[in-house]
């Protein structure tokens, strides 16, 4: 900021292993979503290194770093990012049309219809973002993020917009998911009921490091 140097995280050390369903907890500016944004090659971090499924991520170029995202992350925002446009199914689908996978329309079909029942919105498919509530849209990002398969998904607190019973019902269904989908689930909150919900709890103020546990 200006001539001011701002480092938001500082010797960050860490390692999610695959299957892992994991809170990145703390307080506001803590620098969670700092971290979120690096795991899910958003964000560039400026020294260290980043390894995900033993491939080092360093000094790729825009387009393998799209490329990476869409081999192994799926994304859950905090403000949905749907297309308010598209229905709930064409929303779902979108993922496998970009990255041009799913096999053919009818398999990308029975994908779509399989994530849409597992999150409990079979009967809400052909309804617009506009109809649906807060946490029904984050259900919609859910499956959303889980429809191509990916090895990670990442959710920047997927339940700061929901009252606290709709978000408990969001953070059940990621169990669920985590289980049966065998995906690697990682959260930020800053929520304390919440991030016990995980089997893996790193906590982060000021930038750093100030415990992990693992249950």
């Amino acid at each position: 900021m200006g001539n001011i140097e701002i480092n938001a995280l500082k010797g960050i050390n860490l390692e999610i292993t695959e299957g892992e369903f994991v809170s990145i907890a703390g307080p506001s500016g803590s620098g969670k979503t700092t971290l979120m944004n690096i795991l899910g090659l958003i964000d560039k971090y400026s020294r260290g290194y980043l390894e995900i499924s033993n491939q080092e991520i360093k000094n790729q170029n825009r387009r393998e770093l799209a490329r990476l995202r869409r081999e192994y992350i799926g994304f859950v925002f905090q403000s949905f990012n749907l297309l308010p446009v598209l229905n709930v199914f064409e929303n779902v689908e979108l993922p496998l049309v970009i990255a041009k996978k799913g096999g053919t329309k009818a398999e990308r079909r029975d994908r779509v219809n399989y994530l849409l029942e597992e999150v409990g919105l079979s009967k809400r498919k052909n309804h617009i973002p506009a109809e649906l509530s807060g946490g029904e849209q984050q259900r919609v990002a859910i499956a959303r993020a889980l429809v191509t398969a990916p090895k990670i998904v990442i959710a920047d607190e997927p339940t700061a917009n929901l009252d606290s019973g709709t978000g408990e019902k969001v953070l059940n269904l990621m169990q669920s998911l985590n289980r049966e989908e065998k995906t690697t689930f990682i959260f930020s909150t800053h929520n304390p009921e919440i991030w016990e919900l995980a089997n893996h709890v790193i906590f982060l103020h000021d930038g750093i490091i100030k415990s992990e546990k693992r249950k």
